[in-house]
């Protein structure tokens, strides 16, 4: 994974709309990843979510977070890789 927050989301999913406008409103940008057209991000999304296609997940470096709210990806970030704030 890439030095960049990976958002990993899929059509229709409300739980994804809610995160993507939180993280929008903290001025967090993300690459995005539909994981219904993309067969290769939604096997990244199985490897964080023990073989399920939960979304969202955001995945930052080597960590991921299944159907996290934006205050723990910001904490997250604030900690581990500020420089993506």
């Amino acid at each position: 994974m890439s030095e960049a927050i990976h958002f990993y989301w899929r059509p229709g999913c409300p739980f994804c709309s809610m995160l993507r406008r939180s993280l929008d409103k903290r001025g967090i940008t993300t690459i995005d990843h539909d994981i219904w057209s993309d067969p290769n991000a939604a096997a990244v999304v199985r490897q964080f979510a023990n073989g399920n296609e939960t979304v969202p997940t955001v995945v930052i470096g080597d960590t991921g977070f299944v159907n996290p709210s934006a205050k723990t990806v910001e904490e997250y970030l604030a900690k581990h890789a500020p420089h993506l704030l």
